[in-house]
């Protein structure tokens, strides 16, 4: 993800979570510690292939970002357009991350999930992730608990849960 991409993003952003979405400050925040050195975080947006030669001039369709501090990786945000839910893209995203926490050498991943969101959490145990406790009243607003999720050990990086491959998505950092 660049800071071209933030419009789009925000786009979808707000289609999927209009309650909670995040604003352009956060991502821009996020976006600074992408990238150098001494960078902490790995954001990554998925495009629909307008001419399926996959050149990256596509519609974004996807984006999901990692923070890393210490030995812990946070999945901060996955986000999937709801036409291309079930398709495996979720996955391929998620993947994606745990290779940025294998690079970033963190020996566990963390995340958050809504507790009424049973489709992510089916992917997340997927990919081994176990629910290890809640954050009363996470999501505001609504007072929606997060469940909190760990993979304590990262699966090998070249074959993350056997995650599928997606035509016509192309992803992008």
């Amino acid at each position: 993800m660049r800071w071209w991409d933030i419009d789009p993003v925000l786009a979808l952003e707000r289609a999927l979570f209009p309650e909670d979405a995040w604003s352009r400050g956060m991502f821009w925040s996020e976006l600074a510690h992408a990238r150098g050195p001494e960078a902490t975080r790995r954001y990554l947006v998925a495009e629909d292939a307008e001419d399926g030669e996959g050149d990256g001039g596509g519609r974004i369709v996807g984006y999901a970002g990692l923070a890393s501090a210490g030995e812990t990786a946070d999945v901060q945000t996955i986000a999937v357009a709801r036409e291309h839910w079930g398709t495996g893209l979720g996955a391929r995203l998620l993947t994606e991350l745990l290779r940025a926490a294998t690079a970033f050498e963190c020996a566990e991943v963390l995340l958050e999930c809504r507790v009424d969101n049973v489709r992510a959490q089916k992917l997340y145990e997927r990919f081994g992730f176990e629910p290890i406790g809640f954050r009363r009243g996470y999501y505001q607003p609504g007072n929606v608990d997060a469940l909190v999720m760990r993979l304590a050990t990262l699966p090998d990086s070249a074959s993350a849960a056997g995650a599928p491959s997606v035509q016509g998505t192309e992803i992008n950092d």
